[in-house]
């Protein structure tokens, strides 16, 4: 019988790589994508939007490593791409904003009752399976290029614009007054001056390079916090929370039952997790070489990976589990294959066994709000992308890329960019250029505004 060895399953010396410099590189995205095990539970829990959701923390914290483990393995055993998949920032905010008290309407309940999170869970578990059905139907690239990339870009530069709002929120730099944001009166406060120096050295680190800047930002605040009597840091080490409070609870069987009111949001989730992908995929791919003639081999086992991630995501109580643009950080360390994935999936456990610290931590919202600052001038950077030439593409992207923050909702902000871009067209000469999926999608957003959000 033929013996498998590390060099033959995941291919190194066709990669030009080796078994040392994969787990170099699946520590380094590792260590660039760990900001996610405390940025996840609070987004999820409510607590980074003063808005509980009624689901158990450690719980969560627990639930994230598990399905950002389960999702690296996945990568990288079926697609042996060197990509770290973690629940994204972009489809939590979305999760907490705008699916979970859509599901309140839905049902007539409270927000932070069982029934809410579990139908919003259920949501992202008919989106996850979707994804997977279209990977592997290739109906993907269809719908791909029948959306205009300006949008593309705008929705990841608005959801950059609206992380990076809460950051300033939650570090005490801006408050709200009487419906308007405006800059603190408290500066000088502990809080503020623990949000400046995560951010300078966190900014500064970025700058130079480094790799797990925002990790290093988070150590370096947590420690000023806890000098400084902040915080309290009693225990580091613990055992895991257990999942249970959370685990199998996604309620699909309600998303059918509230089909037709719950389908627009199940299409946004759908792209907004394929968008990630896609961009993350074929970035992180060409930066390591990997493209053949401009085209991603094992395309589809990506995005089934990618999308049985979301669908065992769901299962923990998590948001969309998508790839993350850290895993560039690998590269550059290295990182060419599958095993680069699998060392991060086995980090990710490891950092199970830390949940009385992140809890802590988590706990202060200047600690990690300078990562959300920084994490959402990364998105924002996609804006330089858009078509601004072209005024059927810009006026669009710019109500998205606008609307998005100002409307403090994905999809609220999404609305009126997609339902004016196929109208835009129309009224240009240019109908031909935007696809059939951007009619059905400002459709489908228009039957959302009607029946959903205007009852909100």
């Amino acid at each position: 019988m033929k013996r498998i060895s590390f060099e033959n399953f995941f291919k190194l010396q066709e990669h030009g790589s080796t078994p040392t410099r994969e787990v170099i590189a699946g520590i380094t995205t590792f260590t660039a994508m760990s900001y996610i095990i405390f940025l996840q539970p609070m987004v999820m829990s409510g607590q980074l939007m003063n808005s509980p959701t009624g689901m158990d923390f450690g719980a969560l914290l627990t639930g994230t490593c598990l399905a950002s483990a389960v999702g690296c393995f996945l990568m990288g055993l079926l697609a042996n791409y060197p990509i770290g998949l973690a629940p994204g920032m972009g489809a939590n905010f979305f999760f907490i904003t705008t699916l979970v008290p859509a599901c309140a309407l839905v049902l007539g309940a409270k927000q932070g009752q069982p029934q809410v999170w579990q139908l919003a869970l259920g949501v992202v578990f008919i989106s996850g399976a979707m994804f997977a059905l279209m990977s592997l139907a290739k109906i993907r690239k269809l719908i791909m290029d029948s959306i205009s990339p300006s949008l593309k870009y705008a929705i990841a530069g608005g959801i950059g614009l609206f992380v990076a709002l809460l950051g300033l929120e939650h570090g005490e730099i801006i408050t709200a007054v009487g419906g308007h944001y405006t800059l603190s009166k408290h500066l000088t406060s502990p809080a503020a001056i623990i949000f400046f120096t995560g951010l300078i050295l966190t900014a500064s680190l970025r700058v130079l390079k480094v790799h797990g800047a925002m990790l290093y930002g988070i150590v370096v605040s947590t420690i000023i916090a806890a000098l400084t009597g902040e915080i309290r840091i009693t225990h580091i080490f613990g055992s895991p929370a257990s999942v249970a409070p959370i685990f199998g609870q996604a309620d699909f069987v309600g998303v059918f039952e509230h089909l037709m009111k719950l389908l627009p949001l199940i299409i946004v989730l759908t792209f907004l997790d394929m968008f990630d992908t896609i961009g993350t995929l074929v970035g992180i791919c060409a930066q390591a070489g990997l493209l053949k003639n401009n085209k991603l081999p094992r395309s589809g086992k990506a995005f089934t990976a990618d999308a049985g991630a979301t669908v065992f995501g769901a299962v923990c109580g998590h948001s969309s589990v998508t790839s993350f643009i850290e895993s560039g950080a690998g590269v550059e360390a290295g990182g060419r294959t599958g095993m680069t994935a699998v060392i991060v999936g086995f980090c990710f456990l490891i950092a199970l066994f830390f949940a009385p610290l992140v809890t802590t931590v988590a706990q202060y919202m200047p600690i990690t709000a300078p990562a959300l600052v920084i994490v959402g001038s990364l998105m924002a950077h996609n804006v330089s992308k858009i078509e601004w030439d072209d005024y059927s593409e810009a006026i669009p992207a710019f109500l998205i890329l606008v609307g998005i923050p100002y409307a403090y909702s994905i999809a609220d902000g999404m609305v009126i960019g997609f339902i004016a871009y196929p109208l835009l067209k129309l009224v240009s000469g240019k109908a031909k250029k935007c696809g059939p999926v951007s009619y059905i999608l400002a459709g489908l957003l228009l039957l959302y505004v009607v029946f959903i959000r205007s009852k909100m």
